[in-house]
């Protein structure tokens, strides 16, 4: 059985900017999480497993997070501000009650965003491409995760896979709505995240499991990443969850897509870490 375990969960661009705050900040202190036996990425928590996975610094990469959004660095982001429209927010929630099946459900989000006006996949990968550190996978163990935008099946990409990593991590992204499925092999995938904010359940391999989830409460009680945590506590596994305080709340702000808002974030993630500490060393370090 693996040891210890990292969950990283989506929330956007300032997801990716608070989680590398919070990793920093628990490195400064003395908990390196970046050094988990297995990474769980799902949305913008797969942007940030491939950077640890690919041996990224926390101090550097959380200084790269204050810097200007001009998408220049491998954890940048784009300078554009991107936000879901009303309408498939709508779509997105109505989906979910009306269907029992969350297979059926992820499958009506996924026509949405099959026919969404979004800018060009091409134009996606690239954004995708200048924040993963490679095409190719580490060989430390990266778990992908994303949704196929026909079938509603929940996927997980590894090494074994096949794919670029660059096009698993734009999967596992591609927010319905805002950003275009991803082509890989025949089929169209959307964001993980449709499936659960961050998919803490794939890590029950492992003894002990840091979840850093900027998005908490799912669409579903059991998607949840408290349920979801309390499952793997009842399986034995020591868990500790790092969700955003008030604090971090109000750095992030409304918009999870909002680059203006990442080095606020970032800062914020690397303030709570002190507050985390205790609960997630005890967790980690045993």
């Amino acid at each position: 059985m693996a040891s210890r375990a990292l969950v990283l969960g989506g929330g956007g661009v300032t997801g990716v900017a608070w989680e590398i705050g919070v990793l920093a900040g628990l490195a400064a202190r003395g908990v390196q999480l970046s050094e988990a036996d297995l990474l769980v990425g799902t949305s913008a928590g797969s942007v940030v497993g491939a950077l640890l996975a690919w041996g990224g610094d926390p101090a550097q990469l959380y200084g790269e997070q204050l810097t200007p959004a001009q998408g220049a660095g491998p954890a940048g982001a784009s300078a554009s501000v991107d936000t879901m429209r009303r309408r498939d927010m709508a779509i997105f929630g109505w989906a979910m009650l009306r269907y029992r099946d969350p297979a059926r459900a992820r499958a009506r989000i996924g026509r949405m965003a099959l026919n969404a006006r979004t800018g060009p996949e091409a134009r996606r990968r690239e954004v995708i491409a200048a924040r993963v550190p490679s095409g190719e996978w580490p060989a430390r163990r990266l778990l992908v995760t994303a949704v196929d935008a026909v079938t509603g099946e929940f996927h997980v990409f590894t090494a074994a896979s096949g794919v670029s990593l660059v096009d698993a991590v734009g999967a596992s992204c591609a927010v319905p709505g805002v950003w275009p499925p991803v082509s890989m092999e025949g089929r169209r995938w959307i964001d993980g995240g449709i499936r659960s904010p961050a998919n803490a359940d794939l890590a029950a391999e492992c003894e002990r499991v840091v979840v850093l989830a900027p998005i908490s409460r799912g669409i579903r009680a059991a998607s949840a990443v408290a349920a979801q945590a309390a499952g793997l506590t009842r399986a034995g596994r020591a868990v500790a969850v790092v969700s955003p305080d008030r604090a971090a709340v109000a750095a992030i702000g409304r918009n999870v897509l909002d680059p203006a808002r990442r080095a606020p974030a970032a800062r914020a993630g690397h303030a709570q870490a002190g507050a985390a500490l205790d609960r997630v060393g005890t967790v980690w370090d045993g």
